[in-house]
């Protein structure tokens, strides 16, 4: 009698994925929801979420994502289409490019950086369907 109707987007509200300490991924990951890593990833993240890595996580390859925040180490290209927080654990080496940027005193930042135009830029997954 009463259905009830997804919103689309929100189904993903509050889940969040997680990669623990000791576990290395050798891959890309696409995710809707947010996501957490505090082991080791070799590869590319895509996320309409946001992600998180812990001060043991470690990133080598090209993250693309709305929202993130970074206390490990990221080697590579990110691309975060809002706003990006660098914590004082962080050791960020490579391409940068945020919407908005928070940088700890601490970090080790060595990256070049583009702070993006604000735009509705939508990120794509591999299903085709996209958030803005």
């Amino acid at each position: 009698m009463f259905e009830k109707v997804k919103k689309n987007g929100t189904e993903q509200l509050g889940k969040t994925n997680r990669i623990v300490e000791g576990t290395s991924i050798i891959g890309d990951i696409v995710s809707k929801a947010d996501f957490r890593l505090d082991g080791e990833l070799i590869g590319n993240f895509t996320s309409q979420g946001k992600i998180v890595i812990g001060a043991k996580g470690v990133i080598k390859g090209e993250i693309i994502c709305n929202n993130a925040d970074i206390e490990g180490e990221f080697h590579g290209k990110i691309k975060v289409l809002e706003t990006l927080n660098i914590k004082s654990t962080a050791q960020i080496h490579g391409e940068v490019a945020v919407g908005k940027l928070s940088i700890e005193p601490g970090a080790d930042f060595t990256a070049t950086c583009t702070m993006l135009a604000h735009s509705n830029t939508v990120i794509m997954l591999e299903d085709g369907k996209g958030a803005e």
